[in-house]
């Protein structure tokens, strides 16, 4: 249960439906996602509509009936805001708009929503900013008359407030500059990498709120902005570390999440240049979550589609203090037991042993720990010592005189 501030919450309402690829219990699952997103984004869900279908309606999405369901609610229980599950075409979402009378956001619009707030800096900024101009380049002719109607909250915030009267050709010249602005930074960031030093560089990655800034301030020492919310850290951040007398570098990464919009890891291929150079990854996990077998499936891809899949990897399964498990009676006979009733040391001997390779073709490992209460992070710390120190080992062979056995806990380093 999503716990609610003093804050006043934008009114809203979800939108899902289940198909053959996407059965209830998906469904069920994206739409809880979905809300926790509406929530990080300052929304309020009242309530949910879900229809079965073999695809979408290409005009209006949901079925005529349904659609006319969803409008009387929204009319009743004066809601500004429609959130859809799936990207809706422009045509949809015109059509939409005309006849629910109120705002319409999709999954990918919301997520852009929550990078605007969240971005800190000039650059995230800008690559926000790039994302949401591109996302927005199509449907310029709906969007418009719809910002002269109503502007603010949800899906609103960046260039849809200043940019009211902008036509296609200044918006292509806007993502142009942009693009370019981007560019120059890049140039400067890589020379920035490139001026770190001989260090091994190690990367946290992870689904979206599984703790990695938070493990990212246990190990350094530091003080970098952890929330539970979706989407807390969009600037990565470097730290040096020092483990006895041997240093490298840790990098907090922004969050994936399923469906990521394709504009966001365009616009945020600088930052993801921070997980395609590193020399080892920790794949972080959120094994309290029901799904977090998904997720770790998502990040797989997502590594993939950034050619970052062939990197050692430490796969590190958080919040081990926040796992729960069901029990079954000793005189149940009928319940079956399922992943539902593993326990910590079930999931052990599941896929997730070491032995079995984590993911084909590597010799990764497996630790479970719990960074908000820092249990068993001894174990994590001399297992990333030994990683980094065999990555140094094969990169430096002569310096081999600096590598002594692990006595020292984590410094961090001025």
């Amino acid at each position: 249960m999503i716990e609610k501030s003093n804050i006043d919450y934008e009114k809203a309402v979800l939108i899902g439906i289940i198909t053959q690829k996407q059965n209830a219990d998906k469904s069920t699952e994206y739409l809880d996602e979905l809300e926790f997103l509406t929530y990080t984004a300052g929304g309020e869900v009242l309530t949910r509509f879900v229809q079965k279908m073999e695809s979408p309606n290409p005009r209006t999405f949901l079925g005529t009936g349904k659609i006319e369901e969803v409008r009387e609610y929204v009319e009743k229980h004066e809601v500004g805001l429609v959130v859809f599950d799936d990207e809706l075409t422009p045509a949809q979402q015109k059509n939409i708009e005309k006849i629910l009378e109120c705002k319409i956001i999709d999954r990918t619009n919301l997520i852009l929503d929550i990078f605007a707030q969240r971005a800190q800096t000039s650059y995230a900024r800008t690559q926000v900013e790039l994302a949401q101009y591109q996302y927005l380049l199509p449907r310029l002719t709906g969007m418009w008359t719809h910002l002269e109607r109503q502007r603010g909250g949800i899906g609103m915030r960046g260039p849809g407030e200043t940019e009211i009267e902008t036509d296609r050709r200044i918006v292509r010249d806007r993502i142009a500059l942009l693009k370019k602005k981007l560019a120059k930074v890049d140039r400067q960031m890589a020379v920035q990498r490139g001026n770190r030093g001989a260090l091994i560089r190690v990367a946290l990655v992870g689904y979206t709120n599984v703790g990695k800034s938070t493990l990212m301030n246990v190990i350094s020492k530091s003080n970098v902005f952890a929330e539970n919310k979706l989407f807390a850290t969009l600037d990565t951040t470097v730290r040096k570390v020092v483990i006895k007398n041997l240093p490298f570098l840790v990098s907090d990464t922004v969050g994936f999440i399923r469906k990521l919009p394709t504009q966001l890891v365009e616009s945020f291929k600088s930052t993801l240049d921070e997980v395609r150079e590193a020399d080892l990854l920790l794949h972080v996990v959120d094994i309290s979550h029901p799904s977090f077998e998904d997720h770790i499936a998502s990040v797989e891809k997502i590594l993939g589609e950034i050619n970052a899949s062939d990197k050692p990897c430490v796969m590190v399964f958080n919040k081990i203090d926040a796992y729960q498990y069901e029990v079954i009676e000793e005189d149940d006979l009928i319940t079956e037991r399922s992943k539902a009733h593993y326990t910590l040391e079930d999931w052990k001997q599941t896929w997730m042993n070491t032995e079995n390779h984590l993911m084909e073709g590597q010799n990764n490992e497996a630790i479970f720990i719990s960074a908000l209460t820092k249990e068993n992070l001894e174990d994590f710390k001399k297992t990333v010592y030994n990683k980094v120190k065999e990555l140094h080992i094969t990169r430096f062979p002569y310096n081999q005189f600096l590598y002594e056995d692990y006595t020292e806990e984590f410094l961090e380093e001025e």
